[in-house]
């Protein structure tokens, strides 16, 4: 008994000796690993306690030392462009609208019924074509009744004529038959011109806009009859602010585009208004227009009237011009550096401002980036 409980002991403690050997290997490594971390985290707390100290330190001194500041500041990445040399133009932009001088409502001359209408909407016409016609009956029979009179009346004339020259008859006679014959020589030129009146003839070329006849309508002297707008005179219309007063001026030069057409013409400002509307406080331009088939009254217009030109003007562009107490400034580069220079500043078109003084045209500005610079700030130009 003794024998096999020794050998059963033996053999626990075996297994017990095997059990922990077996543990303490697979647990080696994780151990380690677990050091490592502990190791790692503490290292990397002792890091940033040690950056922010630096920083802490960096700030101080930077405070007491202000060249300690430029030499340690980060370069910013930037990139430059230069001044442009050369023309600069500026205009005042203003819409108007297409109007024509030739924009008029054609009526009737005389009495009567409207017998016969030619015209349509939006018909071109030239100068005395008719569009319609105006019953003539009752002239027409006045016209064949004087007519008759008159071959009666020339007759009489031409006897009583020849008997004077003859000293035959008395002058009143002669006077009579030659007064009849005229006053009706006088009433028949009039009762054509009311015949030819009764058709309704275009004025000048043109294009018929509106048709407010109707066949059959009774119509009288001065009822409108066709809406009808001329192919010349057409102007643009346009009201310009009161601040440009003194500034555009008749004879200026003015560019006319039409975006519902994507046309552009060239012409020059016609007339400037003597008077300010005091409801909107601008006063009239006009701009005559050279006749094009595309261009209809009521079209809308954009003028671009220059009123300033430089023939030599040092140009950049708008947002690069800062500003401070002082005045406006842009930033240059100069041995990598940012250096804040002031400007005067001239007259600003389409984000292109001129400068007066301050640039000469051959430095080197910052571009991108010139938010984030300051004076005597390091730069990294990029490529």
């Amino acid at each position: 008994m003794k024998k096999q409980k020794k050998k059963h002991m033996k053999t626990n403690i075996g297994l017990l000796i095997f059990g922990t050997i077996l543990l303490a290997v697979s647990c080696g490594p994780k151990d380690e690993l677990s050091q490592k971390k502990t190791q790692l985290a503490e290292l990397k707390k002792s890091a940033a306690e040690m950056r922010a100290s630096i920083e802490t330190l960096e700030k101080e001194i930077a405070q007491l030392d202000p060249a300690f500041a430029q030499e340690n500041r980060k370069a910013v990445l930037i990139s430059t462009l230069t001044p442009s040399s050369g023309k600069f133009e500026h205009f005042v932009e203003v819409t108007g609208s297409v109007l024509s001088k030739k924009n008029v409502n054609i009526s009737g001359e005389v009495s009567g019924r409207v017998q016969e209408i030619i015209a349509t909407e939006g018909m071109r016409v030239t100068k005395g074509q008719v569009l319609a016609r105006i019953d003539a009956e009752a002239i027409s029979r006045n016209i064949e009744e004087i007519e008759k009179q008159l071959e009666l009346a020339k007759i009489v004339f031409e006897k009583q004529e020849r008997l004077w020259k003859q000293q035959i008859g008395t002058e009143i006679q002669y006077l009579e038959a030659k007064n009849r014959k005229e006053t009706l020589e006088k009433s028949l030129a009039s009762l054509k011109t009311q015949e030819a009146r009764t058709q309704v003839r275009a004025p000048f070329n043109g294009t018929v806009e509106t048709v407010q006849a109707r066949l059959g309508e009774l119509v009288q002297p001065g009822t409108p009859m066709f809406q009808f707008v001329g192919d010349s005179d057409l102007f643009v219309e346009a009201d310009v602010s009161e601040r440009y007063v003194g500034i555009v001026n008749k004879g200026d030069a003015v560019a006319i585009s039409f975006p519902s057409i994507g046309q552009e013409l060239k012409s020059k400002v016609s007339a400037v208004g003597a008077i300010i509307n005091p409801n909107n406080r601008t006063f009239k331009v006009e701009v005559v227009l050279p006749a094009q088939a595309e261009i209809k009254p009521n079209m809308i217009a954009v003028l671009k009237i220059k009123d300033y030109e430089s023939a030599s003007a040092v140009t950049i562009p708008n947002y690069l011009i800062l500003q401070d107490n002082k005045g406006d400034y842009v930033f240059t580069v100069e041995n990598n550096t940012s250096k804040k220079r002031y400007i005067k500043r001239g007259k600003t078109f389409k984000e292109t401002a001129e400068i007066l003084e301050g640039l000469t045209g051959t430095e080197v500005l910052v571009d991108k980036g010139f938010r984030e610079v300051g004076d005597n700030y390091a730069v990294n130009v990029a490529k």
